[in-house]
């Protein structure tokens, strides 16, 4: 009988434990504070750079504007394309660290809503639980706001 009572609860704490991680496991990667003070990003790509890729589209230019203008916030933010997964991605930041960014309208539209919260007053925090429940789907790519 406490051989079949200990079954049980080592049952229990398994699949309590399983739903923990897959819960977990949805939210992309993304780093829970800035870089380390003397650690340097990689560069994000300049207007010419993104320009002599044949990346021309005003959403492609905004939001690698923005991404240039808040590195270290999109270093903290989670990509919900789950670049983490298929291309090895570390944060939203890795997004605009070449083309990847600029091809795919979830990096462009996560970026310019930082930008546009961050302009706002909201912390890397406020940005990140937008960013989760997917706030950022409200940025229109066919119009976005420019970013100065």
């Amino acid at each position: 009988m406490k051989y079949l009572s200990g079954l049980i609860v080592l049952a229990c704490a398994l699949s309590l434990t399983h739903g923990q991680l897959r819960a977990q496991s949805n939210i992309p990667a993304y780093h829970n504070a800035p870089p380390a003070k003397g650690e340097k990003l990689p560069a994000v790509l300049t207007q010419q750079q993104l320009h002599e890729s044949g990346m021309t589209e005003p959403a492609q230019r905004e939001a690698y504007k923005a991404a240039a203008k808040i590195p270290n916030v999109l270093y903290q933010l989670p990509c919900f394309c789950y670049c983490d997964r298929h291309a090895g991605h570390k944060s939203l930041h890795s997004c605009f660290e070449g083309t990847h960014g600029a091809n795919c309208g979830t990096c462009m539209a996560e970026a310019l809503y930082a930008y546009q919260m961050k302009k706002k007053g909201w912390t890397v925090s406020q940005i990140r639980d937008g960013i989760m429940r997917h706030d950022y789907q409200q940025i229109d790519l066919q119009n976005p706001a420019p970013v100065l």
